[in-house]
């Protein structure tokens, strides 16, 4: 018998307007097409799904819907570790759920602290500086670093990152420093350029279960001149399938198996559960370094970096959302056996109201 799945997400369609916000705040949101492609894929596993938006209220009656588990998708929209936030609300409720703890998930979030944790269990990431004023001096081994990188502290999908971000002299780099302090109302991260080929590691499970996917190059060379540089926003969000994703990345064997051996070790280090991807840059001596940690990586059918380095291992998306459910409830000790359904998948239909759950359709599911 399939488990009672709340799917709890927060939708793009969803977001609460900002007044002066940059255009691409939501930009990590899911959309409703993702969300019922998730749906789908767990319902296909035999599973009893009740569709949620994460907002407060209905995180304060969940317990009515009697969940088995939460399958969380949730970003949050305000505050430091708004990706921890549902989290810590489902351990005070003591209900089980897909992800990392609390902790994980500000720690992932918050890329200063991320690479200090990092640095900490002397896992290699690019030197750094968090820059809270644009005025605070800036360190000397930076000072000799040139050309820096400049992003938000505490943001992921490329959010703020653009060919401006690289920068070449001082006063570039404290224009974009206070261009983005004032615009994303959060510190600055600034750290070494790194120079190479992106690489990108995804992975599920845990402890003796973890899997490990092949590794993702994201060849820019296809693209325009001014976007080559990065793999930021506007590529990931308008530019998606223009560059080339290698599956598996052209590396020498021992350098493929390094890259493996410090994804799994930062996502160990900062306590990473059921899913997540690390970002690499591979400088022009060949040596890796870990840029982020992402403890929700996107599930979008087909274009999402994890769906895809699954496909290229012969796991199709449907597959890989109940792996994910499976390795959560190992760790709770539920059962989660598949009991695929056997009527054809019902079509998604297309919504454009916001994914808003009433407690009379919860209890009906």
């Amino acid at each position: 018998m399939g488990l009672r799945v709340v799917l709890l997400d927060n939708l793009d369609v969803n977001a609460p307007a900002v007044e002066g916000a940059p255009p691409d705040l939501w930009s990590e949101l899911d959309s409703v097409s993702t969300f019922e492609a998730i749906a789908q894929a767990l319902r296909e596993g035999g599973h009893t799904v009740i569709p949620m938006e994460g907002t407060l209220a209905n995180l304060a009656r969940l317990p009515r819907y009697r969940p088995d588990i939460v399958f969380n998708l949730c970003e949050g929209h305000f505050g430091e570790s708004r990706e921890a936030q549902v989290p810590a609300i489902l351990e005070m409720l003591r209900i089980p759920y897909v992800g990392a703890k609390p902790l994980a998930h500000a720690v992932g979030l918050d890329k200063p602290m991320c690479k200090r944790v990092l640095l900490g269990c002397g896992l290699p990431t690019p030197p750094f500086q968090e820059f809270r004023r644009s005025d605070e001096p800036l360190r000397p081994e930076l000072a000799r670093e040139f050309p820096l990188f400049v992003k938000p502290a505490r943001e992921g999908t490329g959010m703020g990152i653009s060919h401006q971000s690289i920068v070449q002299d001082e006063q570039s780099l404290r224009a974009r420093v206070e261009w983005l302090i004032r615009t994303y109302r959060q510190p600055a991260l600034v750290e070494k350029f790194i120079d190479g080929r992106d690489l990108t590691v995804g992975m599920i499970g845990n402890d003796e279960d973890l899997h490990v996917f092949p590794i993702m190059e994201v060849d820019l060379s296809p693209l325009p001149e001014d976007q080559r540089l990065l793999y930021g926003g506007v590529v990931k969000k308008k530019l998606y399938r223009v560059p080339r994703y290698l599956i598996p990345a052209p590396l020498a064997e021992e350098t493929a198996a390094e890259v493996k051996r410090l994804a799994v070790a930062a996502y160990r280090a900062i306590g990473g559960l059921d899913m997540s991807r690390v970002d690499f840059r591979l400088d022009r001596q060949g040596k890796p370094w870990i840029l982020e940690i992402n403890t929700i990586p996107g599930l979008m059918p087909v274009d999402s970096d994890l769906v895809m380095v699954a496909e290229a291992d012969g796991i199709s998306h449907t597959e890989l959302i109940n792996r994910i459910l499976e390795a959560a409830c190992r760790r709770y000790g539920l059962t989660a056996a598949r009991q695929p359904r056997r009527q054809a998948p019902r079509p998604s239909p297309k919504r454009k109201k916001p994914l808003v759950l009433s407690p009379s359709a919860a209890e009906g599911a």
